[in-house]
């Protein structure tokens, strides 16, 4: 799963590149948490949690069975 995640990750990664930002992945539990980090200046971004729902977890539950859900860390 972790590769998937990887691949899915790097689908979004333009789209936080082009206003300064990136994401790390931090962990992936057994019940399919998977847990990010935002870089750069997604890491301060008011609007992170709207990137974070809309975006990323959408995108990583459509191309990775078994995503439950995405929690940002710090």
């Amino acid at each position: 799963m972790e590769i998937e995640i990887l691949k899915a990750l790097e689908s979004v990664r333009p789209f936080l590149q082009a206003d300064n930002g990136d994401i790390e992945l931090v962990d992936i539990s057994e019940d399919g948490i998977v847990k990010v980090r935002f870089l750069g200046e997604c890491k301060e971004c008011p609007l992170s949690v709207m990137t974070l729902r809309a975006g990323v977890e959408r995108s990583l539950m459509n191309q990775v069975p078994g995503v439950r859900r995405i929690e940002a860390v710090n």
